[in-house]
């Protein structure tokens, strides 16, 4: 978990989403170098600066992702077995040339910037997007089906298949992710298809790695405590909530996370 701490330490900036994934997928892959991978990427990120040349249009720069990823690598969204562990672990990823949304966007997002273009991974609701281009002249990519622009009629059916009819777009459903946000949407939804599955364990140990590269999320302590709780460890499940209040400011979240901890007390005395 060194690594994973590592990633803790750095400025989200800093932070080489693909190389990340990759490192946190390797903790699945003892002993599996991550070297033909990073050249593999390595080589995409070339082949993108030769087709993506003369692109300086944000719509000119998306038609170059999805030439290079999605025409010459082969690189698709999983429609067969979607909720496959594999399309969220990004060695598997790149093996399989299949992915989820989220997976499939962070190779684009990363070879996009390492060319010195703008690529933001989005917050999109049920089904992750890739934004070329200033928030002014946004281009929207779905790296999941070809790496296809997305039309506004287009975003706003995806949306309404998500979360219902009346829904219209804002930019809440647009707005951005930092490096380690990303990251986190990565695992979590390792994670949840885990515990659904019946593997706590395994849903633990997403949530350990999530809370080691991203402490400063609650989301991910409240999650590690409560399953630190359905594996009988009250110990670590409150000093996962004390974790948990270093990097909580809101009143409410405050309380409630003092209201689990006199439990907890309670509980064990």
């Amino acid at each position: 978990m060194e690594d994973i701490a590592a990633l803790g330490l750095l400025e989200d900036e800093s932070i080489e989403l693909d190389s990340a994934a990759l490192q946190i997928a390797q903790l699945d892959h003892p002993g599996v170098s991550l070297d033909p991978y990073l050249d593999l990427l390595g080589t995409i990120t070339d082949r993108l600066a030769v087709v993506g040349a003369d692109a300086t249009a944000p719509r000119d720069r998306a038609a170059a992702l999805a030439l290079v990823f999605s025409d010459e690598y082969g690189f698709r969204g999983d429609r067969q077995t979607y909720d496959d562990p594999e399309n969220a672990d990004l060695i598997r990823v790149v093996d399989r040339r299949r992915g989820l949304p989220v997976s499939l966007a962070i190779l684009y997002a990363a070879a996009a910037r390492r060319v010195g273009w703008e690529a933001d991974v989005l917050n999109t609701p049920g089904h992750v997007l890739l934004r070329v281009g200033s928030d002014t002249e946004p281009v929207l990519v779905d790296a999941f089906n070809g790496g296809g622009v997305l039309s506004s009629e287009q975003l706003a059916a995806l949306l309404r298949g998500v979360l219902g009819p009346e829904v219209r777009p804002t930019n809440e459903h647009l707005a951005p992710m930092t490096n380690r946000q990303v990251l986190v949407r990565l695992l979590l939804n390792q994670a949840t298809r885990a515990e659904a599955g019946g593997k706590p364990g395994r849903a633990l140990e997403l949530y350990r790695r999530i809370t080691g590269f991203a402490p400063s999320g609650g989301h991910g302590w409240w999650e590690r405590a409560r399953l630190e709780l359905v594996h009988g460890d009250v110990a670590a499940a409150r000093s996962s909530l004390s974790a948990m209040l270093e990097v909580t400011r809101d009143p409410a979240m405050r309380a409630h996370i003092f209201a689990a901890l006199d439990a907890l007390s309670e509980a064990g005395s």
